[in-house]
């Protein structure tokens, strides 16, 4: 039975993720800040809160991240924990490059020191920066303008360094946007529309509505991440970076309308921007050819089916919808 580390488990992505491992049988250390407060996480809320090994301590500390290595004999590391809200490193960019850039830094030496088997290291489409050219492939260049795209092209480089300088079996994954049930930020799109939906309040949105992103249900977003891991023992795997999304852009208030048809409401959205909002690029997809003819993967889950499914959980769940509507600004 392998021992997979999860840094970030506590949050939306990295919980499905460890829930998708415990479900093979793995054991799974959750490695994520301290809390300071009580509020319901995406572990707790999986019901796989007391089934992970969980360590707390500080992405930045070599000494920490190195210890969890070591006392649980990890021999696979998913680095998912990183600053992912692009108006949050807009605002505070050096704490974003703290999180986003040295704590990649730090976990990556800590695997190189402890040989650890494989590490899949979470970059971001975002990484990419602006391109006339669409959909972003692999071998485009990383051209980040804004704070949040730039420590993700940055620790995305860091990392496939690390296979080339020092052998450290690690890839890269540079996935669309991940939804689903269990994300507890509500300035993202698909969480302050569903909760919003179900609530009968209005969905608030910093732009216009006519940018437009590619979309990945959570749950294909985690069977990528396990695709990539099983085969970091290839040469065509090490040292690659992988797209992964749903194949096509869709404009953010196409995204919301379906989302209020689906929840049953005749809710209109709350326009509160112009065009894009700063920070954040216009338009942006990805194509997942390399990914479907590398490693055979492709998303089981289509936008519709994932909202469908996403509507029925937080349905489920009315204490993660949004507690203020106006702490909630999706673009």
């Amino acid at each position: 039975m392998g021992v997979s580390m999860v840094t970030g488990a506590r949050g939306f992505v990295g919980a499905w993720l460890a829930k998708a491992l415990l479900e093979r049988g793995e054991r799974v250390v959750s490695f994520d800040r301290r809390r300071v407060t009580e509020k319901p996480s995406a572990v707790g809320m999986l019901g796989i809160e007391d089934e992970l090994i969980q360590v707390e301590g500080d992405l930045c500390n070599p000494d920490e991240v190195s210890a969890a290595i070591a006392r649980n004999n990890v021999d696979t590391v998913f680095h998912l924990a990183a600053e992912t809200i692009v108006g949050t490193v807009q605002a505070s960019p050096i704490q974003g490059f703290e999180s986003n850039v040295r704590g990649t830094w730090t976990v990556l030496q800590a695997c190189r020191e402890h040989g650890v088997e494989r590490v899949v290291f979470a970059s971001s489409d975002k990484a990419y920066g602006a391109h006339d050219e669409l959909p972003y492939r692999e071998d485009f260049a990383l051209q980040p303008t804004a704070p949040y795209e730039a420590s993700k092209a940055a620790a995305d480089l860091i990392a496939r360094s690390f296979w080339h300088s020092y052998g450290v079996p690690v890839a890269v994954t540079r996935f669309a946007n991940i939804y689903g049930g269990g994300d507890l930020n509500f300035s993202r799109l698909i969480p302050e529309a569903v909760s919003a939906a179900l609530s009968g309040r209005r969905p608030v949105l910093r732009s216009d509505g006519s940018p437009e992103r590619d979309f990945l249900y959570v749950e294909d977003a985690a069977s990528a991440y396990l695709a990539i891991a099983d085969n970091l023992h290839r040469d065509d795997v090490r040292g690659e970076a992988f797209n992964a999304g749903g194949g096509r852009p869709y404009r953010v208030g196409e995204v919301v309308e379906l989302i209020t048809k689906l929840a049953g409401t005749g809710v209109e959205p709350d326009i509160r921007g112009t065009g894009n909002p700063e920070g954040e690029i216009d338009r942006q997809y990805v194509d997942p050819t390399k990914i479907r003819e590398v490693l055979g993967w492709e998303p089981a889950v289509g936008l519709e089916e994932g909202l469908r499914r996403t509507i029925e959980w937080y349905r489920e769940h009315p204490e993660s919808w949004a507690p203020d509507p106006d702490a909630a600004a999706v673009s």
